[in-house]
């Protein structure tokens, strides 16, 4: 009977025992879920503000590729106009005087027109000037965007 009695002690013991470990572990789960809880808080923060940035910067490339196809389609009409109407195609220039005295007369004249070479020239200038000022006007934004408010 006293041998029951003291496995009877020895049983409660151990699960006493075991119950106080497994609140021990309880404990320390409790205390690492609070802090993954933080740190997901955390990331959803950072989630939060990177999907800010990255919706701010799309809006910005839409904004400036929008603009940049507005100046293609303004050099465009341009050239197809240019290309309809010559005449009224006005090119500031100056031109060296003779050296040697002629008769002052300008019948046999003709309009100065600029070579084809140096017309399709200008405007692939022009076009590659909007291009450029798209891509400084967007990296300049990305900097302000990106770089001065951080």
């Amino acid at each position: 009977m006293n041998t029951v009695r003291a496995l009877l002690f020895i049983a409660a013991w151990v699960a006493i025992w075991g119950m106080w470990k497994q609140h021990e572990r309880i404990g320390e789960l409790n205390s690492k879920n609070a802090e993954l809880f933080v740190e997901l808080t955390e990331q959803v923060k950072i989630n939060k503000d990177y999907q800010e940035r990255v919706q701010a910067l799309h809006e910005l490339d839409i904004r400036h590729t929008q603009e940049l196809a507005n100046a293609k389609i303004e050099i465009d009409e341009l050239r197809i106009a240019s290309e309809r109407n010559p005449e009224r195609v006005y090119i500031r220039a100056s031109c060296k005087k003779a050296e040697s005295t002629t008769t002052s007369g300008l019948d046999d004249a003709i309009t100065a027109r600029p070579t084809d070479s140096a017309i399709g020239n200008y405007w692939l200038l022009r076009q590659r000037i909007a291009e450029s000022k798209q891509m400084i006007l967007g990296l300049q934004d990305y900097i302000r965007t990106e770089c001065l408010n951080q």
